[in-house]
């Protein structure tokens, strides 16, 4: 079925029809389940919390990465709009996957050298960290090769 012969079927002149209205009720239970138990329920609540601040701090990181314009197109169409659409999206999956092969790398090193690494400390660790990440200037990107490995830890002073 069509999305259009959907819409169609359940709305007559921007008014639902009785099988839209009876879609609008059944969807008011589940929505009114779930706010109940969300004020019941204290371990819902925090993950629902927990879920929240992991998409906030996912929308920094993007805000982050397209800083120019705010992340905002504020010209007309113009062929190659899409891509230009597209390219944050791409930038932030590749510092998600970056920081991912590093903090597995570094959880494996630290297990290897006898750190006792927890699975409940391993939870806690996030890959859309970015305070490390430079998103200025001019970047390089070669192909590695097959034997070309993650870069060496840094195990000096930050400063």
């Amino acid at each position: 079925m069509r999305a259009y012969d959907l819409i169609r079927m359940l709305s007559v002149d921007g008014r639902p029809t009785g099988l839209g209205e009876a879609f609008v009720h059944y969807g008011r239970i589940f929505k009114t389940l779930h706010l109940l138990q969300f004020l019941h329920d204290e371990g819902y609540r925090r993950m629902i919390g927990a879920q929240l601040n992991v998409q906030e701090a996912r929308h920094r990181l993007a805000r982050k990465i397209a800083f120019g314009n705010r992340g905002q197109l504020r010209q007309r169409y113009r062929e190659g709009m899409e891509d230009q659409l597209g390219a944050p999206g791409l930038a932030l999956n590749a510092v998600v996957w970056w920081n991912s092969l590093y903090l597995d790398a570094a959880v494996t090193q630290l297990r290897e050298q006898g750190f006792p690494v927890t699975d409940e400390m391993c939870a806690r660790l996030s890959p859309i960290a970015y305070e490390h990440t430079n998103f200025l200037g001019r970047y390089a990107f070669a192909r590695a090769g097959a034997g070309d490995g993650l870069r060496p830890f840094h195990t000096g002073d930050p400063l």
